[in-house]
């Protein structure tokens, strides 16, 4: 068994397609689907419902494509750790977030980099917290920040960053600084603008308000937080956001960020790897900048 072979089947896999994959894998049509067939010889099982397009992975395929992505994730983990050895971390770190974690990110990305300079890294955000699972289970993400409560059922490693909490955002409407807090069943007779409801980050929200016997009907909705913001600014509307993410913006010009409480509502989130042994070289290079990192000073206190 060659691991070129098990190369191709995973980009088919992830392709749905014999020429997309070939093409990733920089190799003709033919020669793609010729290593794929002499897989299936020596393993004697079919991996691929052949037809005259692809069909399909086999249920013996599907568990092969398993295996391969493990036994592919792990060539890779040992070549960086060699290459770690010989002249230092190097390689691409990728890191996938949901999108109410991306501040945490940004706070690991500077200090891993200018820990291993011959490092890059690329960052996928906007992630709902099933695709996160998915990625990491495939080995296209080397690490990723969520939701605990995403992943706490999945054989994972989990390295607890900070925990979430939440402000109501509203346009200022007098010059005096307005509540200091504010509760959930108040916040929930303003006109909302809220993540969509397939988000980890809305159904956190949901949850609270259902808790206190509320429910709200938000009258936008959208998947991105910096569209939050900007949806408050224009004037008519108030959402719930992250603390995390006045560390970003501020509290902007014109407005104010209430503290939600009764409840005071929290959501751990964390660095998320593979839980494999040994650990990626890259991997445990983000953990220990994790643990150095700081995040949770950081995003503690809320800006003025």
């Amino acid at each position: 068994m060659l691991l070129r072979q098990l190369e191709y089947l995973v980009a088919l896999a992830r392709a749905r397609h014999f020429a997309k994959a070939a093409q990733a894998c920089y190799v003709s049509q033919p020669a793609l689907s010729e290593g794929i067939r002499k897989l299936e010889e020596e393993l004697g099982i079919p991996l691929v419902q052949r037809g005259r397009r692809f069909d399909g992975l086999t249920p013996e395929g599907e568990r092969v494509v398993l295996w391969a992505q493990r036994i592919l994730a792990d060539r890779d983990a040992m070549q960086g750790e060699i290459q770690a050895l010989r002249v230092g971390l190097s390689g691409r770190l990728r890191i996938g977030t949901v999108p109410t974690a991306s501040t945490a990110v940004a706070l690991l990305t500077q200090p891993f980099c200018a820990a291993n300079p011959l490092a890059t890294v690329q960052v996928f955000a906007d992630l709902r917290a099933e695709d996160i699972v998915n990625r990491l289970r495939s080995y296209e993400l080397d690490a990723a920040v969520t939701y605990h409560s995403s992943v706490v059922a999945h054989d994972f490693r989990f390295v607890p960053l900070y925990q979430e909490r939440y402000v109501l955002l509203t346009r200022r409407s007098a010059p005096e600084a307005g509540p200091a807090e504010i509760s959930w069943e108040e916040a929930a007779q303003y006109p909302l603008c809220l993540l969509h409801p397939m988000m980890q980050g809305r159904q956190v929200l949901d949850a609270v308000f259902e808790a206190v016997g509320v429910s709200v009907t938000p009258r936008v909705e959208t998947d991105s937080i910096a569209s939050l913001f900007a949806q408050v600014r224009a004037g008519q509307w108030a959402s719930v956001v992250p603390h995390a993410w006045l560390h970003v913006f501020g509290v902007p010009a014109g407005m104010h960020a209430v503290p939600l409480v009764r409840p005071v509502r929290t959501e751990r989130i964390g660095l998320v790897l593979p839980a494999r042994e040994p650990v990626s070289v890259i991997g445990q290079a983000l953990i220990d900048v994790a643990d150095r990192a700081g995040v949770a000073a950081a995003l503690d206190r809320l800006p003025d």
